[in-house]
């Protein structure tokens, strides 16, 4: 942390930073405060409505404020982190500039920062820039060429117009799965207005009754062909859902659909129609090479497990490994050693 300390700022229950906080901590800190790193819209899935007052708080101490680009999906085209008060912004390029997950995709971009700070940024002496910064980060003047001619294809056919539809539609499409689900799975988050912004994140601690947990759902939506989304971030045992605006209506509904599917398998082990262990939910996920098996010695039916959508009868995607549970698992597949070693 070069010497600093994290200092967290409380929020509020409808997941906005608690302005009153954040004001007592910028004080109490006011003779070394360095900057604050905010996330706009929040990791709640909220837009924050007092982010201009945050960050003057910030600069009425002097500190600066990094926000981080994350979520600019939700903002391409329709404002400006420059107009709320921010000094640093990185602009993702996956989810928001087409980029690839992984292989350089998240944290790979542009770094957006205010004049007092250009000095500041990197140099590259391939690019003849005049900065004195550090050095280089990158073996590439502008990073990893291949990634960046992705996000620029990608901006130069959408254009300005097109750029701002994808932010509208990214907000929809949250909404719209907010909206869906939220009589079964409880969404969190709400903000002011009673909407999401890019995202929304859905409590799965009600399953509980069922000795159901948000990891066995995620489990189970791999059945469906659905990779699961975030879970237990930022709060445990919840559902992160972010649908970007690349999703149709009929995937979206079809994840709606398997998600409410899951509450009512939830609901049949709650009642006792299902057995309480040996679950279609708990066995999750199901292999080809399980289901094919000469033995099938499961109370559920083996199509259950395997086509639990009819629609997956046409097209399925089949999950390649069994069931690892979780960090515990991961660990000990990943790491143990033999006790011979």
């Amino acid at each position: 942390m070069a010497g600093l300390t994290v200092v967290p700022v409380a929020c509020l229950s409808e997941g906005d930073i608690d302005l009153a906080d954040l004001k007592a901590k910028a004080e109490a800190h006011a003779k070394d405060l360095a900057a604050l790193m905010v996330t706009y819209p929040s990791t709640h899935g909220v837009f924050e409505a007092g982010i201009q007052e945050i960050c003057s708080i910030v600069h009425s101490h002097g500190g600066l404020v990094y926000m981080d680009g994350a979520n600019m999906n939700a903002l391409v085209g329709l404002c400006r982190p420059a107009d709320m008060g921010a000094d640093v912004c990185h602009l993702n390029l996956h989810k928001t500039f087409a980029g690839p997950h992984g292989g350089g995709g998240p944290g790979m971009g542009p770094i957006a920062v205010i004049k007092a700070l250009a000095p500041f940024l990197p140099p590259h002496p391939l690019a003849g820039e005049a900065y004195s910064g550090a050095g280089p980060v990158s073996a590439a003047p502008f990073g990893s060429a291949l990634i960046l001619s992705i996000s620029w294809s990608y901006i130069a056919q959408m254009g300005a117009a097109g750029l701002a539809d994808a932010s509208r539609v990214a907000i929809l499409n949250a909404n719209y799965v907010a909206k869906r689900l939220g009589d079964k799975y409880p969404v969190l988050f709400q903000g002011r207005s009673g909407l999401v912004a890019h995202e929304c994140i859905l409590d799965l601690r009600p399953l509980k009754a069922a000795d159901v947990t948000v990891d066995d759902a995620a489990k189970r939506l791999m059945d469906y062909g659905f990779h699961a989304p975030t879970v237990s971030w930022p709060v445990g045992g919840t559902m992160m859902v972010e649908p970007t605006e690349s999703e149709s209506q009929a995937e979206l509904d079809r994840f709606c659909d398997a998600l409410l599917a899951i509450h009512a398998e939830a609901q049949a082990i709650e009642n006792g129609k299902a057995d309480r262990s040996d679950n279609a939910l708990k066995n999750a996920p199901h292999t080809a090479e399980a289901l094919t098996a000469d033995e099938w010695r499961h109370p559920y039916a083996r199509s259950l497990a395997a086509y639990p959508d009819e629609r997956l009868r046409a097209r399925k995607f089949w999950p390649a490994v069994g069931r690892v549970d979780n960090a515990f698992g991961d660990r000990n597949f990943c790491c143990r050693l033999p006790e011979k070693f």
